[in-house]
């Protein structure tokens, strides 16, 4: 009863509440202010155990709770001992609860005040103690972001929270890697399908394009193909890449053509013909299928592979005054799968031996960056100037 009493008489004591609510005063201004400094210096949001202990740590101080009870108790005076002894520990659960107030409003204000002064969000990957020695390398990717050939077009949201941002990585990286982690983070964290990027000896960035891995069903289509949608009722297990024959259903059954099935969604089915037999299949018209004995499709399996690579199918021309005339396909650092001459037909797989000529076409499997500069040593050789 004699502690319910005294803390009774604390709350109802005005110089004693207003000593509580000052010390919660204070840690909440202690926090508030770390996690500004900490998030400007960082751009990234303390741990709230540490805003915490700043703030517990500024009202032991002002307390100096250890000198008062020395006092008390050199003096020989206990009086009013246990009435000091609420206020401290009042003090120190209003303070940790005004520090949590503290770090929430210091780091909303930090953001706040970044958005008004137009500085851009940094991604960060390592901690603080890191970043203070200052071994670190800040990349900022360019406002412009252009789009890669021959790929699907990113969306707009995508380009731009990707500008003008800032990535930070380790110091001690090369260019390869620092290359190899940027573009990792990129696909990663921002759902990229594919980057080319050029950075130069600083880590500064000379050319940034992106774009998304192809999709639907037009780029798995081999030249002269075409899909098609018909009424039609595939075998039970029917499924992707089964070579099927389309039959008109009647009295008198009658063979329209052979086809590779895509999908089947009840009795729509979706199949890969010819393009020539487009018009022989009718809308109106409901088909039967019969699942003929799997065949290997390389073109198929190639396509599905590629799609899912990195790397995509280039076809680049030999210029005239090209560097590259008169010599093999063992001085390109590339994977080329065929020539094909400016007269005559397409090689396939041809020999590392392989003397280029002008107007040859070198189809190559390649990254985005390899395409481009395969196309600068394959275009006009540049004179030096005079």
């Amino acid at each position: 009863m004699t502690v319910i009493s005294e803390l009774l008489e604390v709350l109802f004591d005005l110089s004693a509440l207003l000593s509580v609510v000052g010390m919660g005063l204070l840690a909440l201004t202690s926090a508030l202010a770390l996690t500004f400094v900490y998030r400007w210096y960082s751009r990234q949001k303390p741990p709230i155990n540490v805003a915490i202990l700043v703030g517990l740590a500024a009202v032991s101080l002002w307390l100096n709770t250890d000198l008062a009870l020395k006092q008390v108790i050199t003096a020989g005076n206990l009086d009013g001992l246990e009435t000091n002894a609420i206020v401290t520990i009042a003090s120190f659960v209003v303070g940790g609860f005004g520090a949590s107030l503290g770090h929430q409003i210091g780091d909303d204000l930090a953001v706040r005040f970044f958005a008004i002064s137009g500085v851009k969000d940094l991604n960060r990957e390592m901690s603080q103690l890191v970043q203070s020695v200052g071994r670190t390398i800040t990349v900022t990717l360019p406002d412009d972001i252009q789009d890669i050939e021959g790929y699907d077009p990113v969306d707009d949201a995508t380009k731009e929270k990707l500008a003008g941002i800032s990535l930070v990585f380790p110091r001690r990286l090369t260019v390869g890697e620092l290359k190899t982690r940027l573009v990792s983070r990129l696909k990663e964290d921002y759902n990229v399908g594919h980057v080319d990027i050029e950075l130069d000896e600083s880590g500064a960035v000379t050319f940034f394009a992106i774009g998304s891995r192809a999709a639907g069903l037009g780029p798995t289509l081999p030249p002269g193909k075409a899909a098609v949608a018909i009424r039609a009722d595939p075998a039970h297990g029917a499924s992707a890449g089964d070579l099927v024959q389309i039959w008109k259903s009647g009295p008198e059954p009658e063979l329209v053509t052979a086809a590779e099935l895509r999908a089947a969604v009840e009795d729509v089915v979706t199949v890969v013909v010819d393009a020539a037999d487009t018009d022989r299949l009718s809308a109106e018209e409901s088909y039967r299928l019969i699942t003929m004995p799997s065949e290997p499709l390389p073109d198929r399996e190639f396509a599905s592979l590629l799609r899912v690579a990195d790397e995509t199918m280039g076809a680049v021309t030999v210029h005239e005054s090209s560097a590259l005339v008169g010599t093999t396909l063992g001085t390109l650092d590339t994977t080329v799968v065929a020539v094909k001459p400016q007269s005559g037909g397409v090689t396939a797989i041809p020999a590392r031996g392989h003397v280029l000529e002008a107007g040859d076409t070198i189809y190559a499997i390649v990254r985005p960056d390899e395409l481009r500069r395969l196309e600068a040593v394959t275009g006009p050789s540049k004179q030096p100037s005079q």
